[in-house]
């Protein structure tokens, strides 16, 4: 008899809208081939719902804050029962992207330098202190957010105001630009499931580039590397995956320029959408959609 799986997708972030799809997505798949299936939002119905279903295993398709931070992971713990992707430490350590690049740094994971900024300079100090730490262009985000929401490649004339678009944050990270290749690696477990290129035809692979059909990013598999290289970047990919201490599935984000690799960040919970990359990746290896869901429930049943 095949599984329950309760779904929770939606939620409250900015990625609602791709949680929903990512949800959707994963449901349709796994009606078709049998599931009971049960989608539900992690609002005040979701320990009701848990409790009159009883799934076996619960997919988080849920994005951004609340979802991928620890949060929702902190309170999924206290019904004893599996669920996707990493645990709380993991997945806050991950969505707080100034602790994870100190990680990274720790670790020996090449990362763009950065500097926290609380809105606490003028704009000639602030202006001052880029040119000493790394200089123009830079980019500017948000410390907790993902799929580049709010995130913005600044000059010297335009960062004060796109700092002010996104003011409202209080303290957002201030990054060194890097230009080059886009390349993302996807980890499965212990193993290293593959590489994908993105060429988008934006300035970057922004919200639009990554979910919006006629941004028409450019997705390249296999990656046009030396093996060496290309084993170089998964090895980075597979250390952040355990230095951060994920489960399940994470894609690693790199920018690849003058023959380095820069770890930009990681993501614990990878969309499932047509437009998402580790399907994509794992579809070139040979592997289904629904034996890579499949994967991530058994994986889920076996953390516990």
């Amino acid at each position: 008899m095949k599984k329950k799986v309760l779904i929770l997708s939606g939620g409250i972030s900015k990625e609602r809208l791709i949680s929903l799809d990512t949800g959707n997505q994963v449901a349709k798949e796994l009606k078709k081939n049998g599931y009971k299936i049960k989608i539900s939002e992690p609002n005040n119905r979701l320990e009701k719902n848990i409790k009159n279903f009883k799934p076996s295993v619960i997919f988080n398709a849920l994005h951004g804050q609340f979802g991928e931070d620890g949060h929702i992971q902190s309170i999924l713990e206290k019904f004893k029962i599996p669920y996707t992707h990493s645990g709380v430490i993991a997945s806050s350590i991950a969505m707080d992207k100034e602790i994870s690049k100190k990680i990274f740094i720790k670790n020996k994971l090449n990362t763009p330098k950065f500097f926290t900024y609380s809105y606490d300079l003028n704009k000639s100090n602030l202006i001052r202190k880029i040119n000493k730490t790394f200089k123009f262009p830079v980019v500017i985000k948000p410390l907790n957010e993902g799929s580049s929401v709010h995130v913005y490649i600044c000059n010297k004339k335009n960062i004060i105001k796109n700092l002010n678009l996104i003011k409202n944050y209080k303290k957002v990270m201030i990054e060194q630009f890097i230009g080059g290749r886009e390349i993302q690696v996807a980890i499965m477990g212990n193993y290293k499931l593959g590489a994908i290129e993105l060429k988008p035809k934006r300035k970057f692979y922004d919200y639009e580039a990554k979910y919006n059909s006629k941004a028409k990013t450019e997705h390249i598999i296999p990656v046009n590397l030396p093996k060496k290289k290309l084993n170089e970047v998964m090895k980075m990919a597979y250390k952040a995956h355990k230095v951060i201490g994920c489960d399940g599935i994470t894609r690693s984000d790199f920018k690849f320029f003058d023959g380095k690799f820069y770890l930009l960040e990681i993501n614990t919970q990878p969309g499932m959408t047509k437009l998402s990359l580790v399907p994509e990746i794992a579809a070139y290896k040979g592997i289904t959609f629904l034996k890579l869901i499949e994967w991530m429930l058994k994986d889920a049943s076996k953390k516990k």
